[in-house]
């Protein structure tokens, strides 16, 4: 029945500056309806995944996390320090691929994966 996600949408105080921070750090390009569409390519994967509220691997206080594919970890790595954005945990490698987290400027902490 289901065919993939349709789309993610949140409340911000600020949509510009978020579309700003979000354009220049994840290179995401927003359209005028404050929106950009990310097609998936062909090796990209997308996660449905439940945690128990008290689980630790991101903030309690988040509902949501965003995980967003990327092609390398050591460019992304490399992208974020040119810009100014310290990783909010180390790089992890697991059987899953290689991870690391930033946060946005409203605190939310962003996952970024290798797969």
């Amino acid at each position: 029945m289901i065919k993939g996600f349709g789309g993610i949408f949140w409340r911000t105080k600020n949509p510009e500056a978020i579309k700003k921070w979000y354009g220049e750090t994840l290179k995401l390009e927003f359209n005028d309806w404050n929106g950009t569409v990310i097609k998936p390519q062909a090796d990209n994967e997308t996660a449905f995944s439940f945690f128990k509220e008290d689980d630790e691997y991101f903030p309690a206080e988040q509902q949501t996390m965003l995980n967003f594919q990327v092609e390398s970890i050591d460019e992304t790595i490399a992208h974020l320090g040119r810009i100014g954005v310290p990783l909010a945990k180390e790089k992890e490698s697991s059987e899953y691929g290689q991870f690391i987290w930033i946060k946005d400027p409203e605190g939310r902490l962003i996952e970024l994966w290798e797969k």
